[in-house]
């Protein structure tokens, strides 16, 4: 691949370098010391990856992030000191369209994060060659390029109060998300409080060492409970659970949530398709599955399961969009019965499946 870095502390561009130059599969293709001169040169050379840093001057990487993918698209992996430590800015970058993140190898603190960065590269050279390359990367449009990580009321709730007694779930959200996902769900249930007896899960592409923080902040914009799935955990009732894992989240016959690593050669981890063939086969109450924003074709297939199952099934459009991938896969396979703008996805859940607002 020829990646691209965007970092303006000498030190650690120059470990970035030599991480990929380490390898004989990579090259560097260029090196910006600003956001601005990313965008710059994204638009004159354009890379298959950028390991794009958060805080950098002229423009920090979630502007970087948001301009490269209106003007000159490809795949986006932040790399940035400590990314716990900046929560709201990694989710603002996911949401401008950037694949993922990790924490900088020489930064980190550890011996092996080189490895796991040439580990997580790997990952990013098998989804953007699944996907069909840069020209998978659609340009976003005016209608979700802001990216700000506003959505509407939240700060000062953390989840409605769940009650003493456990309800009996009766019906099932199954949301899959990737590229511009954390966003797009926190906009989507936004405001929404699911009727009784309604469980949520939602399975979006993100590394296992963030995906408690992406819970944490998923909860911070919603007026319900979120929390990562454990392996094991039962469907809860008026509560968000989030896959956690980098192995795929399953529903067993019992309805419990369980971790599998296999299928072992699938790009995508955790998998939606896996999730959404779970809920096909094994749920006999009543579900929807959503299909969000990201890059690839996952969970298109699991989408058109749930479809033949008699379940409802809904996938974003490609104008509010991050990137329209795998939406676009489910809609050419006729998977969805509904292919709507994030902001009338929300409308169409509360007259399927009730609840307040």
């Amino acid at each position: 691949m020829k990646i691209a870095i965007a970092n303006d502390v000498a030190m650690a561009a120059e470990a970035l370098r030599r991480v990929v130059a380490s390898t004989a599969e990579h090259q560097v293709l260029w090196i910006a010391r600003t956001g601005a001169e990313a965008v710059r040169m994204c638009a004159d050379n354009r890379p298959d990856l950028i390991l794009m840093d958060l805080n950098m001057p002229e423009l920090d990487g979630v502007e970087a992030t948001r301009q490269i993918m209106e003007q000159s698209p490809c795949a986006i992996l932040v790399v940035t000191g400590r990314p716990q430590d900046n929560v709201n800015q990694v989710f603002r970058a996911l949401g401008a369209g950037a694949l993922d993140v990790t924490a900088t190898p020489v930064l980190q603190g550890k011996p092996d994060g080189d490895l796991e960065l040439l580990a997580k590269i790997r990952t990013m050279d098998k989804l953007i060659r699944h996907s069909g390359g840069n020209q998978a990367m659609m340009p976003k449009t005016a209608a979700h390029a802001n990216g700000n990580g506003n959505h509407g009321n939240h700060g000062n709730h953390h989840g409605a109060e769940t009650p003493d007694a456990p309800q009996r779930v009766t019906s099932l959200l199954a949301i899959g998300a990737s590229t511009g996902g954390p966003i797009a769900v926190a906009k989507m249930l936004a405001g929404w409080k699911p009727p009784r007896g309604c469980a949520i899960v939602v399975v979006q592409h993100i590394d296992q060492n963030f995906a408690d923080n992406f819970a944490r902040w998923l909860a911070e914009h919603l007026e319900m409970p979120v929390r990562s799935a454990e392996d094991g955990d039962e469907l809860a009732a008026g509560t968000v659970l989030v896959a956690k894992s980098n192995d795929h989240l399953t529903l067993d016959q019992n309805n419990r949530l369980r971790y599998d690593a296999n299928p072992k050669d699938y790009a995508y981890r955790p998998s939606v398709d896996v999730f959404f063939r779970c809920v096909a086969q094994h749920w006999k109450g009543e579900a929807v599955g959503v299909l969000l924003t990201g890059m690839g074709r996952d969970g298109a297939e699991g989408l058109l399961a749930m479809r033949r199952a008699g379940h409802s099934t809904i996938a974003q459009d490609q104008a509010s969009s991050a990137v329209y991938g795998m939406p676009r896969a489910a809609a050419e396979l006729d998977a969805a019965q509904m292919i709507l703008p994030l902001a009338k996805i929300g409308t169409i859940l509360r007259n399927t499946l009730g609840g307040g607002s």
